[in-house]
C-alpha cells in the first residue's frame, strides 16, 4: 500500500487531501467546480494508462471506492444509479462525515462522496432520456471528476426502461445523450458498452460514439448474452483501439487473465487499449491494485471496515460486499458469523474489530453534539436583539386543568385593549424541535433554557469538555406556552399556576361551564317538551283520518 494514502485515527476526521495527478502537462485541461462557494479550476481527467475500478452494483460504493485508490487505483467508477432517482435528491453537505451526499425525498442516501475522491470519481448513471441524464449529471457535476453512461449492462435492473445494454440497439439515442452531456457538462463524459454481434456493427457503433466528443470508451469484451465464464474477446477491443483515437478502456478480464497485478498489464497489451478497467477481480480482493503484490485478505477486509464505520455505510451493503471478498470461505465459522451479523457492530465483532467500532461512533457521536451546539449558538447569536428572553418551560401538571398562560395572556391583552398576542413559531430542521416567539404592545418574548451537556472523549480535536446548548419545545402548542409564560412574567402578571390559588379567570371558566351546562340542560328540556308536542299531534292527526270517509 502506498505511505501516506490512509489517514489514521487521530487526524482522520479532517479532509483528506487527493492524490497529486499522474497526467503528464501536455494532456491536462481544465475544468470548474465550486468549492465552499468559490469556482476552483481542476485538471481534467485523462483515460491513458490507467487503472480503473469498474462499476459494480452494490459493490461501487464510497467505502470501495476509497480502499481500491488506497491500494493503487487511478480512477474509480461508482456503481449505477438510475436517473430517475437520481433526479429527485437534494445536495446534503453532510459535516459530520465531511461528505456530499445526495439524498432521496425518504431520506435515504442515494450517492455518497468526498474530497479524497473527487477527481477522480467517475459518476456511472443509468438513463434513456438526455434531459434527464443532463439534469442529474448537472446535479453531480461539481462532485465528481467525470459521468459515465452505462451502456453495456445486460441484466433486467438495467435494462428496463430501455437503459444498459438495451441501447445497444439504439445508436440515435445514445448520440442524443451523449451529445447533450458533452455540450451540457464542463466534466469528461464516458459510456461503457459491451460489443455487438459482429465486428462491423461495433465499429461502426463505437466511432458513432466518438464523434459526440466523449472523453473515453469503456468495453466489455463480451456479447450482452454472454457471462464472464465466457472467454474475453480482446481481439475486438483491439479492433476498437485501432478505430477510434479517444482512449478504450479494456474490462472483462478478471475470468482469463487477471489474477495478480502484473496480469494487469497483460490484459490491456492482449486488448491493446489505452487502460483497464477491473471488476471482479477487485471485489474479490481490491488490493489488486497494488503494484507490489496483494495483501492478505483478512487485513484488507478490516481496512475496508474501517471505511464502512467511518462513512456510516449500511450494514447490508457491508456485509455484502465482504461475502463477495470471503467467496469460498463462507463456509468457515467466520463466514457464518458475518451471514448472520445484522449490524455494523455485529460485523466489526467478527472481524476483531468491535473496539474500534465503539471508539470511532464515539467519536461521530461527539462531532455530531459539537456541530449541533455550533448551530445552536449561530441561532442565538442571529436571534433580534430586542427580544426579552427568559429560561422558562411549560409544565401543564402546574396549571389547572383547562387553563394555560395563553389564556391568561390573552385575558389581560383583552383588558388592557391591546391588540391580542401574535405567536411566530419555527421548526429547527437540525432537531425538528420548536421555538416561539409572542408579539405583545409590540414588545417580542421568547422562553430559552439552557443545560450542560458534558461530552467525554479520548481524541480531543478541538471539542471543550462541556458544550452548552439551548433546549428546544417538542412540540408548536408547548413553545408557545412558554413564550406566553415570559411574556407574563415580564409584566408582573398572574399564570394561572396552581399554587396561585383561584383567580377570576378560573372562576370565569367555572361560571362558563357552568352556563354551558345550565344552557344544556334547557336545551334538552326544550327538546323533550317538543318531541311530546310532535308525538301528541301525530296521535291526533292518526285519529282523523281515521274518521274521515272518502266520497
Amino acid at each position: 500500500m502506498r505511505s501516506g494514502s490512509r489517514c489514521r485515527l487521530g487526524g482522520w476526521l479532517r479532509p483528506c487531501s487527493a492524490r497529486a495527478s499522474e497526467v503528464p502537462p501536455a494532456r491536462l485541461s481544465s475544468a470548474e467546480h465550486t468549492t465552499k462557494g468559490m469556482t476552483v479550476n481542476t485538471p481534467a481527467l485523462c483515460f491513458r494508462s490507467k487503472k480503473i475500478l469498474a462499476p459494480m452494483v452494490r459493490v461501487g460504493t464510497l467505502p470501495m471506492r476509497l480502499l481500491a485508490l488506497d491500494f493503487g487505483a487511478d480512477i474509480v467508477y461508482c456503481e449505477e444509479l438510475i436517473d430517475i432517482k437520481m433526479v429527485q435528491c437534494k445536495r446534503v453537505v453532510n459535516e459530520v462525515l465531511e461528505t456530499v451526499d445526495f439524498v432521496a425525498p425518504n431520506e435515504r442516501v442515494v450517492f455518497r462522496t468526498c474530497v479524497r475522491e473527487r477527481d477522480c470519481v467517475v459518476f456511472q448513471m443509468g438513463s434513456a432520456d438526455a434531459e434527464r441524464a443532463l439534469a442529474v449529471a448537472k446535479l453531480v457535476e461539481n462532485d465528481v471528476a467525470g459521468i459515465d453512461i452505462n451502456m453495456g449492462c445486460p441484466k433486467e435492473y438495467s435494462t428496463k426502461g430501455g437503459m444498459g445494454a438495451a441501447l445497444l440497439s439504439d445508436p440515435d439515442k445514445i448520440e442524443c445523450i451523449l451529445s447533450t452531456l458533452v455540450k451540457g457538462i464542463c466534466k469528461p463524459v464516458t459510456c461503457k458498452i459491451r460489443i455487438l454481434p459482429s465486428l462491423e456493427d461495433t465499429i461502426s457503433l463505437v466511432k458513432r460514439i466518438e464523434k459526440t466528443g466523449v472523453a473515453a470508451i469503456a468495453v466489455h469484451g463480451r456479447k450482452k448474452e454472454e457471462r464472464p465464464q465466457h472467454p474475453v474477446h480482446c481481439e475486438v477491443i483491439k479492433a476498437i483501439s485501432e478505430a477510434v483515437s479517444v482512449p478504450v478502456i479494456a474490462n472483462g478480464g478478471s475470468h482469463d487473465f487477471i489474477k495478480e497485478y502484473t496480469d494487469i498489464e497483460a490484459f490491456q497489451q492482449a486488448a491493446g487499449a489505452s487502460s483497464v478497467m477491473i471488476a471482479r477481480a477487485a471485489m474479490w480482493n481490491p488490493s489488486i491494485f497494488r503494484r507490489e503484490g496483494l495483501c492478505p485478505l483478512k487485513e484488507v477486509m478490516q481496512e475496508y471496515i474501517k471505511y464502512a464505520v467511518r462513512y456510516d455505510n449500511h450494514y447490508t451493503n457491508t456485509k455484502y460486499c465482504l461475502c463477495q471478498m470471503l467467496r469460498e470461505q463462507l463456509e468457515t465459522t467466520e463466514g457464518k458469523k458475518l451471514h448472520a451479523a445484522q449490524s455494523t457492530q455485529e460485523i466489526c465483532e467478527v472481524f476483531e474489530m468491535g473496539g474500534f467500532y465503539e471508539e470511532t461512533t464515539a467519536i461521530l457521536e461527539a462531532k455530531k453534539a459539537s456541530l449541533k451546539a455550533k448551530t445552536q449558538d449561530e441561532d442565538e447569536q442571529m436571534e433580534d436583539t430586542d427580544v426579552i428572553k427568559m429560561a422558562v418551560r411549560f409544565d401543564k401538571r402546574e396549571y389547572p386543568p383547562q387553563i394555560t398562560p395563553k389564556m391568561y395572556l390573552l385575558e389581560w391583552c383583552r383588558k388592557a385593549k391591546h391588540p391580542q398576542p401574535v405567536y411566530e413559531t419555527v421548526q429547527r430542521p437540525l432537531d425538528k424541535l420548536f421555538c416561539s416567539v409572542v408579539t405583545v404592545a409590540e414588545q417580542k418574548y421568547r422562553s430559552t433554557l439552557w443545560v450542560e451537556n458534558k461530552i467525554q472523549s479520548s481524541w480531543q480535536l478541538e471539542l471543550s469538555e462541556q458544550l452548552i446548548r439551548r433546549i428546544w419545545d417538542k412540540s408548536k402548542k408547548l413553545a408557545e406556552q412558554a413564550a406566553a409564560i415570559v411574556c407574563l412574567r415580564t409584566l408582573g402578571l398572574p399564570e394561572g399556576k396552581l399554587n396561585e390559588g383561584e383567580s377570576h379567570l378560573i372562576n370565569k371558566r367555572k361560571r362558563e361551564n357552568q352556563e354551558f351546562l345550565n344552557n344544556k340542560e334547557h336545551e334538552d328540556d326544550l327538546l323533550v317538551e317538543a318531541s311530546h308536542k310532535r308525538a301528541h299531534f301525530t296521535e291526533g292527526a292518526s285519529d282523523s283520518s281515521s274518521s274521515v270517509v272518502p266520497r
